[in-house]
């Protein structure tokens, strides 16, 4: 890789294109091609980013609030089911790699959309942005919870009592996040958004090192056993699993940016092996400090007196407030494109987006369970947008399924496993929720 430093063009790159800029009315569309630099017959806006910025980029989409849940995944389906974290991140890296080849087949493809439209077609696109969409508005739902739990857990006294209806700590700072987090979605430009929310490195390294810190030198160690397997834990630990590996709708904005493409492939295995190590140290020593009373998320656990349990629980809560208005922007975008005539309007994008923000509110108060919800997320939207759709849009695009092989039967295991857990997992995660309710 070519040691180059960073610059601000590389994290900004959108985490999922908007496609109005192609097909606003009047656009030239035979200008926007020319300008569109051509590398392996891919027409891209940018083909600028050099093979280490995009392994950047690809980490910081792979590196979420996930990590706060895997040492709960873990403690809920035992020792055993770290194998499943393993086994998910082989299956979408090659999920991934899937993406890339129907790109190749396709040079016209530049977003996730396109390529369900490619091989199903409108149905397709319009399968795919609907779990694409749902995805982010439940991930910026969870990231209200956190902020919840942990401002809950930092201020527990804190609560509010008007005319007789008490409003509990946890509640009162969904609302406080909420009116925190209004004036980003409020924003034209996203580019000051986008340069903060690429702290995701940094702020899971920060983490993991503030807990082992806490777990090494805080007198916490790490002397819990923990059980070999939980069977019936083992639907909520692979759908949390599952939900860390939830970045392929970024996968094309990457693969179009790239100068050199042909090292694709390989920056998506350093992104996938160093994000599979994070994860499953998370897992191990969360679960060696707290084993079974390890809470949804680990941040919970950590005592609030100690320097390096506050600052672990600093930077969870300040990552998912600058990632927030990144999150709903493409939601945004999809529901002004029902009012074409208002949507270059700023009062009714304010309103649009203020709107968004209070049914994130609504539903967090209503589910207020981060766990649960992720486990959701992750068992019936990550699986079947990152794992399932690819596998059936190359299918139909290569034509691979008239083929009987060693890949074709690689995939259909791949869809088989994610069958399963979309399945069990969702079952699981509802009856959990509707249980807690």
């Amino acid at each position: 890789m070519e040691a180059e430093p960073l610059d601000k063009s590389s994290l900004t790159t959108p985490l999922i294109v908007d496609e109005r800029q192609y097909d606003e009315p009047g656009c030239n569309t035979k200008l926007v091609e020319e300008e569109l630099e051509s590398n392996n017959s891919h027409p891209q806006s940018k083909a600028t980013t050099s093979t280490l910025k995009t392994c950047f980029n690809g980490l910081n989409a792979l590196s979420g609030v996930g990590i706060l849940s895997v040492p709960y995944a873990l403690a809920t389906g035992g020792w055993s089911s770290l194998a499943l974290l393993f086994l998910f991140a082989a299956a979408a890296f090659y999920s991934g790699l899937l993406i890339k080849r129907c790109m190749d087949m396709d040079s016209s493809i530049r977003t996730y959309p396109e390529i369900g439209e490619r091989a199903f077609g409108k149905k397709g696109k319009i399968l795919m942005s609907i779990f694409m969409n749902l995805e982010l508005y439940l991930v910026a739902t969870g990231f209200l919870i956190l902020e919840g739990d942990n401002l809950h857990n930092m201020f527990p006294t804190i609560g509010f009592e008007v005319e007789g209806f008490k409003i509990g700590g946890k509640e009162c700072f969904i609302v406080i996040a909420a009116f925190i987090v209004l004036p980003t979605v409020w924003l034209d430009n996203l580019s000051l958004l986008s340069y903060v929310s690429a702290s995701g490195v940094l702020a899971s390294a920060i983490i993991l090192g503030s807990i082992l810190w806490t777990g090494a030198l805080d007198g916490v160690g790490f002397h819990q056993k923990g059980s070999p397997i939980k069977w019936s834990g083992i639907p909520t630990a692979v759908s949390l699993y599952a939900f860390c590996y939830c970045a392929h709708p970024v996968f094309p904005t990457l693969y179009t940016s790239m100068k050199n493409k042909k090292q694709f492939s390989n920056v998506l295995l350093v992104c996938f092996i160093l994000c599979t190590i994070c994860y499953a140290s998370m897992a191990v020593f969360g679960y060696l400090m707290f084993g079974s009373t390890v809470q949804s998320q680990i941040t919970l656990n950590l005592p609030t007196s100690k320097i390096s349990s506050q600052v672990a629980i600093y930077t969870t809560l300040v990552n998912p407030i600058s990632k927030f208005a990144l999150m709903v922007t493409p939601i945004m975008n999809a529901a002004k494109r029902w009012f074409p005539g208002y949507q270059n309007k700023r009062v009714f994008n304010i309103v649009v987006s203020t709107t968004l923000v209070i049914s994130c509110v609504i539903v967090a108060l209503a589910v207020p369970f981060f766990a649960y919800l992720m486990a959701l997320v992750g068992a019936f939207l990550s699986v079947t947008a990152s794992i399932i759709m690819p596998c059936f849009c190359y299918l139909k695009i290569s034509g691979t399924y008239r083929k009987i092989g060693c890949e074709m039967l690689i995939i259909w295991g791949i869809i088989l496993l994610g069958a399963a857990v979309v399945i069990f997992g969702t079952y699981t995660s509802l009856v959990e929720i509707i249980g807690h309710l």
